[in-house]
């Protein structure tokens, strides 16, 4: 074995880096979405397309993917059968398809014990201890992801018709987000019926701007979002040496508002998902290659 490839792929982009067996990277590039529960055929294109993308970027022939293993941290890999499906369809010499938080986890702590928490249009949580790991969270804007962008963003308009009907207190925050919608409730209302998580999620730092600024409504949304990531960081039973990683658009906005038993946790992250990726790639296809 020459190479290894680690994939980082998510709803956004998919990205590439083609490292030695030692982990020395010689090549990185970026694709397409990724996510494999959404679009599995187009994943796979992307992925492949990233591939080849950065065996070309380190001056290395393409032509060697089917003789190349890879770790792929995949959006869409923790539910269904999308992870097997995808798995058999691959190029590579051998497949490993994990969640996008495995490999999340493994660059920000390394391979030892420790969490993180990604904070960004969702959110998702991963904890090991011992070896072993345990995810929470990450089950999509409709029935999951509090705290995250997209969840501040639908419930920043929600208190914005509530304050236009006269249920709640307006704000300035609330009177801005009307003039955004021409102060016109059905135009918000119509905004809402094709937004995508990340249109809901465009909203969140408006959110906690007018938070640090006193406004009432931010402040309520900010508070609520903030005990939700507790209640989640709650189920994850770190203790007091347990490294903690808070990863993601939102981290920086989130990580001052933690309680202090949270904040003396944080640390700073080792790496991030796609060198994770390259780490286990490593760890994983070189160490099978010494015991063979």
């Amino acid at each position: 074995m020459t190479f290894v490839l680690g994939i980082d792929g998510g709803g956004t982009s998919c990205r590439a880096a083609l490292a030695t067996a030692g982990g020395e990277i010689l090549g990185r590039a970026k694709s397409g979405a990724a996510n494999i529960r959404s679009d599995l055929t187009g994943a796979r294109t992307n992925i492949v397309d990233a591939a080849r993308q950065a065996f070309l970027e380190a001056g290395e022939d393409p032509d060697l993917i089917p003789q190349t293993p890879a770790i792929l941290g995949l959006a869409g890999a923790n539910v269904g059968t999308y992870k097997q499906q995808l798995e058999a369809i691959l190029p590579f010499s051998r497949s490993s398809v994990e969640t996008d938080f495995e490999i999340a986890l493994e660059g920000a702590v390394g391979s030892g014990d420790g969490a993180i928490a990604i904070l960004g249009t969702g959110t998702a949580y991963m904890v090991r201890k011992q070896g072993k790991s345990r995810s929470v969270g990450a089950w999509g804007f409709q029935v999951g992801d509090q705290g995250s962008g997209a969840r501040i963003g639908r419930d920043l308009l929600e208190q914005t018709l509530l304050a236009y009907d006269g249920i709640r207190e307006s704000s300035p925050l609330t009177r801005e987000m009307m003039g955004i919608f021409r102060d016109n409730p059905q135009d918000l209302v119509e905004f809402t019926t094709h937004a995508k998580p990340g249109d809901f999620g465009g909203f969140a730092p408006k959110v906690f701007e007018n938070a640090a600024r006193g406004d009432v409504v931010a402040t309520w949304i900010v508070d609520k979002s903030v005990a939700d990531v507790e209640a989640s960081l709650g189920v994850l039973d770190l203790e007091q040496n347990d490294p903690l990683c808070l990863l993601g658009g939102l981290a920086p906005l989130y990580a001052p508002r933690l309680s202090e038993r949270y904040r003396a946790l944080l640390k700073t992250p080792l790496d991030d998902a796609l060198g994770g990726a390259v780490r286990m790639a490593v760890r994983k296809f070189a160490g099978e290659a010494e015991a063979a």
